[in-house]
């Protein structure tokens, strides 16, 4: 489940804070809505049993602070132990729109090019040259619109107190790497994946 809020000012008060935080809580709605079509709004916590999900952090950043943030539900579902603002989550797909957001922001400040090879500024790691890539390189564009033609789509997360790869180890599909190397398949630029 993912929320996103993007507030027009800044938290005012504490009885306008409590009312954005009650209009997060109470007024989720579905992803798609149709023209014509009441806007069904759900509850928070209905929407958590509905989907079985048993805990979930939420965080609403406001001119780069966070604005506030709560925990709701509990880490294991049957379990007492309850998720609050310290709880770790996996950030997983959530993570790709903020990556993206930080990198056109870099772009529009000159400080990254969308269509330069990114083996140009990689350095402890490279993407790996091959057929695919000796006429058209893995570029910033390509990465951020899926379709570098790159290998792995998507990451499993690890266990807790089980070992952790390190970077290296995950982009060349090592141990303890859960994941396959990542290398460039198919054309960068030919598909989306």
């Amino acid at each position: 489940m993912v929320v996103y809020e993007v507030p027009a000012q800044a938290p005012q008060s504490s009885k306008l804070h409590e009312k954005r935080i009650a209009r997060v809580e109470s007024g989720l709605r579905f992803p798609r809505t149709i023209k014509g079509r009441k806007v069904v709004r759900m509850r928070l916590d209905d929407r958590m049993r509905q989907l079985k999900v048993p805990g979930v952090s939420i965080a609403v950043v406001d001119s780069f602070r966070i604005a506030w943030a709560r925990g709701y539900g509990v880490l294991e579902a049957g379990r007492a132990s309850p998720v609050t603002t310290e709880t770790l989550f996996q950030a997983a797909s959530i993570s790709k729109p903020v990556a993206a957001l930080a990198a056109l922001r870099l772009a529009q400040e000159g400080k990254l090019a969308l269509d330069e090879d990114v083996n140009h500024r990689l350095t402890s790691w490279k993407v790996p040259e091959n057929a695919f890539t000796a006429g058209k390189p893995v570029t910033l564009r390509r990465l951020l619109s899926h379709s570098a033609g790159l290998t792995v789509h998507g990451f499993m997360g690890y266990v807790a107190n089980t070992p952790v790869p390190t970077v290296q180890q995950v982009l060349d599909g090592q141990s303890p790497a859960n994941s396959a190397a990542i290398r460039v398949d198919t054309l960068p630029g030919a598909l989306w994946r």
